[in-house]
């Protein structure tokens, strides 16, 4: 039986080695909350007897950006983001360098605040460092996300208990799901990324047209692009090593066509979007484009996340996860999207994965209208699978075939 000290150094263990991947001499930079700084501590000590020659560290502190977002003014919130730190990202992508962002804060952190002053922060960051994000998409930059629990997020998911019961309860969640409880979690992450990669080299060589689902609520066809790849499990950089971007992971996943999206589809868990829950909501797309929207709560936040550009209006984005996976048979809803994405089937609304299509490294920003990709500033998940979730997969000869039965793999 591991001891909680055990599963956290193999965690840390974990994220270094198979998540990013660290080489010789590659440097790291970590986002990271404040509340999670000793276990930022043990990934730095991992990076650096991994072989990383840097850790730089950039603190996330919600309560300081509480103040930020309503007393700042509209310009300053415009132009959040400064020169030297736009220097600093373009650093690591010239020298291909890792990025970890670790997530674990308050869902609702900046409830009460008006969604559109914190729209301009995000939107003005996504603007300025377009082109990292672009070239961390491509697989330039190795990166990873990782939960580590804080006592709000902790509260959020389970309110009937004591602060620090709630923390220990979301760690031993965490343990779960990223297969720290395991004997070997290094070798049943090999097991299960080969297990993904199964899943991706089938749905590759099926070559599908269209994927039509129906659920309760749900009734929506996705052209995928001409050019689609379907990823999972282990990426690949764009120099020779493997990384994997979500611990935990349950998905594979790829790209639509921008103008191939017909429907309307519902979500069937909350969403943590500009540090508010978003749940409940139905989004209808008419050839691509959002043209109706509804939300049984964070109706006004769900109207800013689509109006941040008019790539927020169309998919950059889908994912399979069967219903019967280990997130999903927890019954826990993280409220956050980097597990509750792995317990469902998802799509995203805004800019394509473009590791996700072929000859992602010969294709610019410049080529995306043209060639039917989705372009954004943003890229939001939300999730949309369950029990009832059918999934028919259409061929370009029209034939169809049963791809999700019952929430889970046909």
């Amino acid at each position: 039986m591991k001891s909680f000290e055990d599963k956290l150094e193999h965690y840390a263990e974990l994220v270094v080695k198979v998540g990013l991947n660290v080489q010789k001499g590659q440097r790291l930079l970590i986002n990271s909350p404040i509340e999670a700084a000793d276990f930022t501590r043990r990934i730095t000590k991992y990076a650096y007897e991994h072989g990383c020659s840097r850790v730089f560290v950039d603190w996330v502190d919600t309560g300081l950006n509480r103040i930020h977002y309503l007393n700042a003014s509209d310009d300053v919130l415009k132009n959040f983001i400064e020169q030297w730190e736009v220097d600093k990202f373009n650093s690591l992508a010239e020298h291909n360098d890792c990025m970890l962002f670790i997530a674990g804060t308050d869902p609702s952190a900046y409830a009460n605040i008006p969604p559109e002053r914190i729209m301009y922060v995000q939107k003005n960051g996504a603007e300025k460092l377009q082109s990292i994000a672009q070239k961390r998409l491509r697989g330039d930059v190795p990166w990873a996300i990782i939960g580590v629990p804080t006592e709000a997020w902790a509260e959020s998911i389970y309110p009937e208990l004591k602060k620090d019961e709630a923390v220990a309860a979301l760690w031993e969640a965490i343990f779960k799901t990223v297969r720290v409880d395991q004997p070997d979690p290094i070798a049943a992450w090999q097991e299960h990324s080969a297990t993904l990669t199964k899943k991706v080299d089938y749905l590759n060589e099926q070559k599908f047209k269209t994927l039509h689902y129906k659920s309760e609520g749900t009734n929506l066809s996705i052209d995928l692009h001409p050019d689609h790849k379907w990823v999972g499990g282990g990426h690949p950089s764009t120099f020779g090593t493997t990384y994997i971007p979500n611990l935990p992971t349950e998905e594979v996943f790829t790209t639509p066509h921008k103008y191939g999206v017909n429907g309307t589809v519902a979500s069937k868990k909350p969403l943590s979007a500009l540090g508010n829950l978003i749940e409940n909501f139905t989004l209808t797309f008419k050839e691509g484009k959002v043209v109706d929207f509804t939300a049984e709560k964070g109706y006004e936040t769900l109207k800013q996340l689509l109006s941040m550009d008019e790539g927020m209006l169309y998919l950059g984005e889908v994912a399979l996860v069967p219903h019967d996976s280990p997130i999903s048979n927890s019954g826990i809803i993280f409220n956050n999207t980097l597990f509750d994405e792995n317990a469902s089937c998802h799509l995203a609304i805004g800019n394509a994965i473009s590791m996700a299509l072929h000859d992602a490294k010969n294709i610019n920003i410049e080529d995306y209208e043209k060639k039917g990709i989705n372009h954004s500033n943003g890229h939001t998940d939300f999730m949309i699978g369950s029990a009832d979730l059918e999934i028919e997969a259409e061929y370009y000869d029209g034939r169809k075939v049963p791809l999700f039965k019952n929430g889970n793999w046909a």
